[in-house]
């Protein structure tokens, strides 16, 4: 299979021909071709995007809605499409990806069509006797975006969906290693969409440095690596653009004596071990008080070896493979690098010799400056710590460069907001983790970036204020 760039409407190669291998996880072989794009086809797309926006920040709130949500119905309508081609291309579970994917992208798709037509702003006023001001919210121009490899098709919507509806167009680079339904998404929304409101060009960290660099885009959002987004903080200040950053994670999940322990582990394992760990807000870094500990470990290892990892087609299996050979190195790694004082109560390897499957594991015995607990590992592995009241737990929780994603398992409605006040992360779910709606914001502080996806927020997000004032007189 040859995948091609989409630009202005059109599917296009890359101008100088080179290409990149599409691996399947789940085999380790390259089953496909994608354009390795350079500066001039970064360029091309974002001349097209230039070109569309004279036209698309022009069309009312109406007229983006209506296309957002004709979008949405065509992904529905497309879904099998891509939840076939998604878990090839990542080798995620079948069925857990139409349960879990399709569903959302069409709500968020349809979520953004109703932000476009309910912009808010402060009244006009006269502030100044003899003059009105009025706050206008416009879209901020072409944005750039990159977006990661962990959920291809979700981050793609999270991204083009709040652009668009605000009147931005957008060029998008995908992971090079998961382009195959963000080009789809482009092709599907192509139909309702002026040429060039949503281009896609695939390629490597360089062509993600290419879009960061180049003059025309006045915004750069982008979901990856604390490393990444540093980079793309540095190189978007030299021209002074507005940049949005979705990074790391090391979620801390504070569970205390009166938890249900057999909910608490079952909740942990799923929000733990869902796409094999590769979720910024996974639950993998486990601080319980002493009167649980032992009890949950226990029923944590007995979830680790019940949960049966496996390719799309497995029914039976919770997750696939991590997404590529860098990914399953550098699991392994950190396991190959536990310290001595650590215990591996479950897992802890490689599952099978085809494909990067990795066993979900269980891990104690760690303290806070290690690095599997200081470092996000992005894989299957949970680990569970002990701590002896809500003061440790806190001061454990927050102790590392990460500020994403939290959770609370208590019975306590006090403990429960004392906790949710202290933590200091985006995100703080209580007896639950993970679940995520169109309405509420979910974006990080400290390394995990700035920024909101998803909620008005997130719209806002891409949108500039302008203040408008009018000379009116000052009357008789």
């Amino acid at each position: 299979m040859t995948l091609r760039n989409f630009v202005g409407g059109e599917h296009v190669d890359a101008k100088d021909g080179r290409t990149s291998d599409v691996i399947d996880p789940s085999t380790g072989e390259t089953y496909a071709q994608a354009p390795l794009s350079g500066p001039a086809d970064v360029d091309a797309a974002m001349t097209a995007a230039a070109t569309a926006f004279e036209q698309w920040r022009d069309a009312t709130p109406g007229e983006r809605s209506l296309a957002l949500l004709r979008i949405a119905d065509a992904v529905e309508a497309r879904a099998e499409d891509l939840v076939q081609a998604e878990c090839r291309n990542t080798g995620k579970p079948l069925q857990l990806t139409r349960d879990e994917e399709v569903g959302p992208m069409v709500d968020e798709f349809r979520f953004f069509a109703g932000c476009a037509r309910l912009l808010e702003g402060r009244s006009a006023g006269e502030y100044m006797t003899g003059h009105t001001s009025m706050i206008r919210r416009e879209p901020i121009g072409v944005c750039a975006q990159v977006t990661p490899w962990n959920y291809p098709m979700v981050m793609a919507t999270w991204k083009i969906a709040p652009a668009l509806a605000a009147g931005n167009t957008v060029v998008l680079k995908p992971s090079d290693t998961t382009p195959v339904t963000t080009l789809m998404l482009a092709e599907i929304a192509a139909e309702f969409l002026p040429p060039g409101v949503l281009n896609v060009v695939c390629g490597d960290r360089d062509t993600g440095q290419e879009l960061v660099g180049h003059p025309i885009p006045q915004m750069v959002s982008v979901t990856g690596s604390v490393r990444a987004g540093m980079q793309v903080a540095r190189q978007a200040a030299g021209s002074l653009k507005k940049v949005h950053l979705e990074l790391g994670g090391k979620a801390p999940v504070l569970v205390f004596d009166d938890a249900d322990v057999a909910r608490t582990a079952q909740g942990i394992a799923e929000a733990g071990y869902f796409n094999a760990g590769q979720d910024c807000t996974a639950a993998t870094r486990v601080l319980a008080t002493p009167g649980i500990y032992d009890d949950l470990v226990a029923a944590l290892a007995e979830r680790a070896k019940a949960t049966r990892v496996g390719p799309p087609a497995d029914e039976d299996a919770f997750y696939g493979p991590l997404n590529n050979a860098n990914q399953l190195h550098r699991v392994t790694g950190f396991l190959d690098r536990a310290p001595a004082h650590a215990e591996v109560v479950a897992g802890g390897e490689r599952v099978g010799d085809r494909g990067y499957f990795y066993a979900p594991t269980v891990v104690t015995g760690l303290r806070q400056g290690d690095e599997m607990i200081q470092s996000e590992i992005f894989g299957p592995v949970i680990t569970v710590q002990r701590v002896a009241d809500e003061d440790e737990a806190i001061a454990m929780a927050n102790g590392v460069p990460y500020a994403l994603a939290a959770s609370v398992w208590t019975r306590d409605h006090g403990r429960a907001m004392r906790m949710s006040r202290r933590l200091d992360f985006g995100a703080v779910w209580i007896n639950t983790h993970i679940p995520f709606v169109s309405e509420m914001p979910h974006g990080g502080f400290k390394h995990s970036g700035y920024g909101k996806d998803l909620s008005m927020y997130g719209f806002e997000d891409y949108t500039r204020i302008k203040h408008v004032m009018s000379y009116i007189g000052a009357g008789e």
